[in-house]
């Protein structure tokens, strides 16, 4: 790419000029423009798994625990019921489950549909949330700030560049151990993928940095309230039972995890063919197969410096907005729901917003507008902007609506309660170290079913704890176990809308994902389970 003698502010701000555009957020998932054949998209994918787990639901009988006082499942309760559901409306629940999926209710009887009345069971929050990400990735690029802004840094950095890997990762992680951090993160990309490409490496090593770093600290979460906090409030054990040994595994995963990506992203740099997922242009013309980035400008403009600061401004809001400062640092912590995003038994610390998706896609419309005005951009270019981004976004916004439509199918059919009777099943009566290994292993098939961690909770430990009571484990260490596989599941699962719905913004394609992170998952499962059943022989 070459630079125009005119001053790139000047050049993006032309009224008749074509702006650089945002990350690519097609849900093709392969960055390149070839029309070869090859694995399926993200939604074919998504849509080939809700076939399937409906498939599944004709065949699995439908059956419920009873429930005590909270709402929490009784262990041993576990009765067959005939199911309320005719073929039609299995076949309903199967086409509908997008809608549902989108903006379907749960009641008070656990149903979701979208003419209920109750809590937003839905991904209409996040869709939104994407959509108003994409507004303000598509005006902020426009004034070519970033382009500039990290061209620079990537040239003040060299060869240096895994510093800001591990920096980054160590970061999420903490965020994701500490507080879920995880579907935030989609914001991150408008910044990471032109930063790797400035220093040289590829879309699969932002993927790898945000995807991982956050993720992984969800897995070996320490006192998030939306995995441990639920679990241990349905064990009735306190949040800071088994600590010791989460900040051990957080430890141990999160190096593995640095590293891992390091290494890859310093292949990549060395020997561009050896690249996954190709590399990101904001030309978009390239087929993902070529070298890093050409140099661009690299001193910006004064425009460009206050784009950059509300940029900064907008992004670090959006982390501190969505902290449960009180129940990380507060005297009393409970557990949490990622539904609407509170934690029981926590009292807010006055300067805690408590923000979530409606607040967060608000402040990035808000932040778009602001960039248009700083920028001095006309009202026809601001707005074609804004639909401009909301539009390059549909393709994620389509892949996570159709995950979270495979739980709705699960949850209709009433056929999960059966799948959760199956693993309680398998756990009953074994020693504790093989009593530790089987629950991480079983609640990994849950995890697909069930992505979110304060679900899988709720429906898991009360079934759980008491078991490992007879098997001589800890109720702390069975959480810590039940985490882990809910967590190295949330990896790699087609369900979980944070890797699905990250590769379609990166235009990495799932199976290319999956050709990356498959060395990763192994060494993370033997540590896991090894560190897991030890803990249970020796306590």
């Amino acid at each position: 790419m070459t630079t125009s003698s005119r001053p790139a502010e000047d050049a993006a701000l032309d009224e008749g000029s074509t702006p650089p555009q945002a990350p690519p957020a097609s849900a093709d998932g392969d960055g390149s423009g070839n029309k070869r054949r090859g694995f399926p998209t993200a939604v074919t994918v998504l849509g080939v798994v809700a076939v399937g787990v409906w498939i599944a639901t004709l065949f699995i009988p439908a059956g419920r625990y009873a429930t005590d006082a909270d709402g929490s499942l009784i262990a041993g309760s576990y009765q067959r019921v005939d199911s309320t559901l005719s073929f039609g409306d299995r076949v309903a629940q199967l086409l509908l489950s997008p809608i549902n999926g989108a903006y379907g209710i749960i009641d008070n009887g656990g149903i979701v549909d979208t003419e209920n009345a109750g809590r937003m069971f839905g991904s209409i929050g996040v869709v939104l949330f994407i959509l108003a990400l994409g507004a303000f990735i598509s005006v902020s690029f426009s004034t070519r700030a970033l382009e500039v802004a990290v061209a620079s840094l990537g040239k003040r950095l060299g060869n240096r560049g895994w510093i800001l890997i591990a920096v980054i990762m160590v970061l999420f992680s903490l965020l994701g151990s500490t507080m879920g951090f995880s579907v935030e993160t989609f914001g991150f990309y408008a910044l990471l993928l032109p930063l790797m490409s400035a220093i040289g490496y590829d879309r699969m090593t932002a993927v790898g940095t945000i995807v991982l770093g956050a993720l992984v600290g969800s897995m070996a979460s320490t006192v998030n309230p939306f995995s441990i906090g639920v679990a241990s409030g349905e064990a009735e054990v306190s949040i800071g039972d088994g600590i010791g040994l989460r900040v051990v595994i957080w430890t141990v995963l999160t190096a593995l995890a640095v590293l891992f990506v390091i290494r890859y992203a310093n292949r990549v740099r060395r020997d561009p063919s050896k690249s996954i997922g190709g590399f990101w242009s904001p030309a978009h013309d390239d087929d993902g197969a070529a070298g890093p980035s050409a140099e661009v400008a690299t001193k910006t403009s004064a425009t460009q410096r206050w784009v950059l600061a509300i940029t900064a401004f907008v992004f670090l809001l959006m982390i501190f907005s969505v902290i449960p400062w009180s129940a990380i640092f507060g005297a009393t912590t409970g557990a949490a729901d990622d539904l609407d995003h509170e934690v029981a038994g926590a009292n807010p610390f006055w300067f805690q917003l408590d923000w979530w998706f409606p607040q967060l896609a608000m402040l990035f419309i808000l932040g778009a507008i602001v960039v248009g005005v700083v920028a001095r951009m006309g009202e026809k270019k601001l707005v074609g902007l804004i639909q401009q981004g909301m539009a390059d976004m549909i393709g994620p916004a389509i892949v996570i609506v159709l995950a979270r439509g495979v739980a709705v199918i699960m949850n209709n059919t009433e056929t999960l309660d059966t799948v959760l009777h199956a693993m309680e099943q398998i756990v009953t009566g074994t020693s504790a170290a093989v009593f530790t290994t089987i629950v991480a292993l079983v609640n990994m098939p849950l995890a697909f079913l069930i992505p979110s961690s304060s679900g899988h909770a709720t429906l898991a430990m009360p079934l759980l704890a008491p078991l490992s009571d007879f098997a001589g484990v800890q109720r702390a260490l069975t959480i810590t176990a039940f985490q882990m596989g809910h967590g190295l599941m949330l990896l790699f699962s087609p369900t979980n809308v944070v890797v699905i719905g990250g590769l379609a913004i990166a235009g990495v394609g799932y199976n290319k994902y999956l050709r990356f992170v498959w060395p990763f998952l192994l060494i993370a499962l033997v540590l896991v389970l090894l560190i897991v059943g030890i803990a249970a022989a020796v306590s």
